[in-house]
């Protein structure tokens, strides 16, 4: 039974995920769609993988995560280090009600909780170093079998990108943060956002910050404040977004 223990929640989204291949393709077209949907997730960098120790910080990060997507992997198993990330996952949505959603990547989730193929390859060897019954086998077995009756995302050879647009889809559903619609190819939109975003001194402790986006029809002003608005929400405690150009043009008219 999973305890009412309260976490502070820093980041909207944990990503648990091994290979640098995969870093550079799949979890970096995730992490890139999230970001611009205004969804916050921690994702590691090398300096907190060193060692056979899963670190404080990595710790720490999972504890204060509102959910945590796993992204099982063909050698996802065979590091010690990425199996005690997954165990503390687990152990977190059992005692801290963290939200967690796999996604199997070109690996069946039979794989997974069975222990088959480069799962029990990865098993076995961590078996003789450790010994087939030590505890530390024993939980990761336990998690690796929990995860994989996750029901979730499978993806073998299908569309990636359509996969990135339902996982962040679900995300924003769960975290009950639907962005606005921006366009649907908007090109040369990101560097204006980053432009904004330094502008408006989101550090500062100043209650409201008004910004007014001025110039001719047909430039994409509203467009550009969609963007930003989704760049940002997230961080904003009271959100509103209230499109004045229509109202100010009838007002215009009378």
């Amino acid at each position: 039974m999973a305890s009412s223990s309260k976490r502070k929640e820093v980041y909207d989204v944990f990503l648990s995920f091994r290979g640098t291949e995969l870093r550079n393709n799949f979890l970096g077209h995730l992490y890139k769609a999230l970001d611009q949907n205004g969804i916050f997730t921690f994702i590691d960098n090398d300096e907190l993988r060193r060692g056979d120790q899963i670190s404080r910080a990595l710790m720490k990060a999972i504890e204060e995560s509102c959910i945590a997507i796993i992204v099982f992997s063909e050698d996802y198993a065979s590091s010690r280090w990425f199996l005690e990330e997954m165990a503390k996952i687990m152990e977190c949505k059992e005692q801290k009600n963290l939200t967690v959603l796999p996604v199997f990547y070109k690996v069946d989730p039979r794989e997974v909780r069975g222990g088959r193929e480069s799962f029990e390859r990865a098993l076995a060897k961590h078996e003789l170093k450790f010994g087939k019954d030590s505890e530390e086998v024993k939980r990761w077995k336990k998690a690796l079998f929990d995860a994989g009756n996750l029901s979730r995302w499978h993806l073998n050879d299908g569309d990636e990108s359509e996969l990135i647009q339902r996982i962040v889809k679900e995300i924003s559903t769960c975290l009950d943060r639907t962005p606005l619609h921006v366009a649907k190819h908007p090109i040369g939109i990101d560097s204006r956002v980053v432009k904004l975003k330094s502008m408006l001194n989101l550090e500062s402790d100043d209650d409201v910050v008004m910004v007014g986006l001025l110039g001719q029809g047909g430039i994409r002003k509203t467009t550009l404040a969609r963007a930003l608005y989704n760049a940002i929400f997230r961080q904003l405690r009271v959100r509103v977004f209230w499109e004045m150009f229509e109202k100010i043009q009838k007002i215009r008219r009378i």
